[in-house]
């Protein structure tokens, strides 16, 4: 019968770049750039209402907004960062530097080099996202960042007290009150009080998403990340009420947040729509998470779980939840996602808040050509070469000066001849004529 839809999306994501909203992005990013902290407080005060005397939290500032988090939330940071920690340090472990002697005398070798400063955006707005402290921050300092400079933006003029808690236990270097694209701007290009970053990472609102893409080449990002995405892959024996659930867990993150379904069992597609309209009565983030079912929420049925694998590398959504009977199937059969979520006992909260991956992954089908934020991504794998040995180093640049002429670079030719006249005697009429 082939894929068939029992709830279509009422609304096709927009990936286009809004042209408004690049104009306001660029204007400011190009203030900043010629007035840096004057433009970075206007801008502040226009857009968060926020002017304090230093956008930058003393250490004072810091113990006292840590002092007012309640003493259970300070302990769910930890072991929540503790979780992130372990997962970061295993995947640095996994990432080796080598040397290998391919010839004689001939040694080639990587090294993974921390980048020297990055930024970590912590974005607030409609809800506090402390968590985004542990994945940015965090896997910096796994990686060996040195300096890492914390933004999060105030929240209707307060200061978020327990995001600023957890930037600080997971180890910012600076923390400033500072949001949007002026933070973004700020930290790539540098201002009085902002020290310039390498590497910026964290999600954030279309306005901090078109920042990063704008600065992309000025620093390095992590990704361009649109709106929250879920897909679940059901089989006939899923719980339709936890399919439910977990869809409408991940469309309050805004209206435009795409939760599909795919699953092999018409019953559990039914039910899982009957399921969403009840919970959504009496959800608090109805008015979001609801928009969202309502206007991108799909429930699809297909013939069999081979064919809602592939369906779902299809979407390459940025979560992937498997509710089968076999869940480490997926593994296997799949390959476009950000992050996969294996079984009924794990969800994409999990990973969203405490489990340990990374929660900054790629939407929009991004998942077709890379990973979400790890390690790897605040390390530079960088090469070098040596060579000892004068014969070895005399055939190289034989062949390399006959590879050279094959694509008419006659002065990467040179320098191969130079090393085989030096170590192998050969002898060369342009060598000859300068030296005269």
């Amino acid at each position: 019968m082939g894929a068939r839809h029992l709830k279509t999306a009422a609304l096709v994501a927009n990936t286009a770049i809004n042209q408004k909203v690049s104009d306001i992005v660029k204007g400011v990013i190009d203030d900043i750039k010629a007035n840096g902290d004057a433009a970075v407080r206007q801008y502040s005060e226009k857009f968060d209402k926020w002017s304090p005397p230093s956008f930058k939290l003393s250490e004072d500032q810091i113990q006292e907004c840590i002092s007012k988090v309640p003493a259970q939330t300070i302990a769910d940071i930890k072991e929540a960062q503790k979780n992130v920690r372990t997962f970061a340090e295993a995947q640095r472990a996994s990432i080796k530097d080598f040397e290998i002697e391919i010839q004689p005398g001939v040694f080639l070798g990587q090294r993974n080099n921390p980048i020297s400063t990055a930024g970590a955006y912590i974005p607030g707005g409609r809800y506090p996202l402390l968590a985004s402290a542990h994945m940015t921050i965090l896997t910096a300092k796994v990686a060996g960042v040195k300096h890492v400079v914390a933004c999060t933006p105030p929240i209707l003029g307060e200061i978020p007290n327990a995001t600023v808690a957890a930037a600080h236990f997971a180890g910012a270097d600076e923390i400033f009150l500072l949001g949007g694209t002026q933070a973004i701007a700020a930290m790539a290009l540098g201002t009085e009080s902002v020290k310039k970053v390498d590497f910026i990472a964290g999600p954030g609102n279309p306005f901090v998403a078109e920042a990063k893409r704008q600065l992309f080449g000025e620093i390095g990002i992590d990704l361009l990340a649109g709106p929250t995405e879920v897909l679940i892959v059901a089989d006939g024996l899923a719980d339709p009420f936890t399919v439910a659930t977990d869809l409408l867990s991940q469309a309050e993150h805004g209206p435009d947040s795409p939760a599909v379904l795919i699953t092999t069992s018409e019953e559990v597609g039914q039910q899982t729509i009957k399921y969403a309209d009840q919970i959504l009565k009496d959800m608090p983030t109805a008015e979001l998470a609801g928009t969202s079912w309502r206007d991108y929420g799909e429930v699809v049925v297909v013939d069999s779980l081979d064919e809602a694998y592939e369906l779902a590398d299809v979407y390459s959504s940025e979560h992937v939840q498997i509710l089968t009977q076999k869940p480490r199937e997926a593994l296997e059969k799949m390959r476009n996602y950000g992050s996969l979520f294996l079984g009924e006992k794990t969800c994409v909260s999990y990973g969203d808040k405490c489990i340990g991956t990374n929660h900054v992954l790629p939407t929009r089908k991004a998942g077709r050509y890379t990973g979400g934020l790890w390690v790897g991504k605040y390390l530079k794998t960088q090469t070098y070469q040596e060579v000892v040995d004068e014969k070895a180093s005399g055939e190289i640049g034989r062949l390399c000066a006959r590879c050279s002429r094959a694509e008419n670079f006659e002065g990467h030719a040179r320098s191969g001849d130079l090393r085989a006249h030096k170590y192998l005697q050969d002898t060369y009429s342009w060598i000859d004529e300068a030296k005269k």
